[in-house]
């Protein structure tokens, strides 16, 4: 079987790539084809000896650095490879690569992150945060998600079979491609961490610093209570003012490597996290270290966690609601050692294991294509 995977581009080795990695290990045949590549092979294990195409974007002025900006050139780019002769289609896509144009003789299946959420829902937030609500360029910016949006809609019709990594995108592919799908969660290596380690007296949050993600809610609350430390791990655009915004009691580690946000999950009394995710990953590395969650309880994480007993969840994406839901973890520690136990977060994580990913993909794509 000829198998192609296509995925949006490749810039950084994130949550989208690590599901990546674990589709080429189930298609090691699988040719790849992005807008662009901008990793090292041989710096990623799981791209080594792999065929990867790119698109004339590879090519433009600035690409390395400036991608996004030719997001309005990405569905022309994404229709413009061949794929004739390709037996199974496989797009991992939270952007364009689901718009590829098959063979009419293959099978397309779409592993989907996400439909566009600044075409779709996060428009209003995504000109707010880039400063273009008015003015001229607000109004040609509209009009090119306007533009994107329907191009969007019309190419998830050329998907045979949609797969969501959530029940919340399973209803936002509904929502906005009227298409049902099935759900597979996304791998996690849950066995690489350690979850019988001596707890520490601080909290950890990680992530990449751009607004959505809502770090400034969780420095905000360690503010008000200062006899708490925090740790933030993590780098992006919003460090320099995120890093003004904390107080003395929180801790700006910037970016740091897989090994020591392994270490600090490991011995962290619990993991923040206040961003609506799709998924998130992270609160699920941290059950599989043994770390419970406090965080807003919508999107993934009411998916990933389980109230009371592996999380704590904030009814409101606040500050306020935070902390409140902090004082609460601690209290209810003090009257209970064996609360939000490390080995029943690291049970629950375990549902999100990689040898779980790979039997449900392959069990789906033998469902859908043609017997012999």
């Amino acid at each position: 079987m000829k198998v192609a995977i296509i995925h949006d581009w490749l810039t950084t080795w994130a949550g989208a790539e690590k599901a990546l990695a674990e589709l080429l290990n189930c298609f090691p045949q699988a040719e790849i084809f992005t807008t662009v590549n901008f990793l090292e092979k041989s710096a990623i294990s799981a791209l080594q000896g792999r065929v990867i195409h790119t698109s004339f974007i590879q090519r433009m002025p600035l690409a390395r650095r400036r991608y996004r900006h030719y997001l309005p050139l990405m569905p022309l780019a994404i229709e413009q490879f061949d794929l004739k002769g390709f037996d199974l289609i496989l797009s991992s896509s939270h952007a364009v690569a689901k718009g590829v144009i098959s063979d009419p003789n293959a099978v397309h299946i779409c592993y989907c992150y996400s439909p566009m959420r600044y075409a779709w829902d996060m428009q209003h937030q995504y000109l707010r945060q880039s400063g273009k609500e008015k003015g001229l360029m607000s109004w040609v910016m509209r009009w090119q998600l306007h533009r994107l949006r329907q191009w969007d809609y019309l190419s998830a019709q050329r998907v045979d079979h949609f797969v969501a990594i959530s029940s919340y995108i399973q209803r936002r592919i509904q929502a906005c491609y009227r298409r049902k799908s099935d759900v597979v969660f996304p791998p996690v290596e849950v066995e690489k961490f350690r979850y019988d380690q001596p707890r520490e007296n601080f909290y950890l949050t990680a992530s990449r610093m751009v607004p959505y993600k809502r770090i400034d809610l969780v420095i905000e609350a360690f503010n008000k209570m200062p006899d708490k430390q925090l740790v933030v791990i993590g780098d992006g655009p919003d460090y320099a003012k995120l890093a003004a915004l904390a107080g003395p009691n929180v801790t700006m580690l910037g970016y740091q490597s897989d090994k020591v946000l392994t270490d600090h999950l490991e011995r962290t009394k619990a993991f923040i996290f206040m961003a609506e995710e799709d998924f998130g990953i992270l609160p699920v590395e941290a059950q599989a270290a043994g770390a419970p969650v406090i965080g807003y309880g919508v999107g993934g994480l009411a998916e990933t966690t389980l109230n009371n007993v592996t999380a704590l969840w904030a009814e409101e994406q606040t500050s306020h609601a935070l902390a409140q839901r902090v004082q609460e973890f601690e209290e209810r520690k003090q009257h209970d050692a064996d609360a939000f136990a490390p080995m029943v977060c690291r049970q629950s994580a375990e549902r999100f294991a990689t040898a779980n990913f790979t039997r449900a993909i392959q069990s789906l794509v033998a469902k859908h294509m043609p017997k012999a």
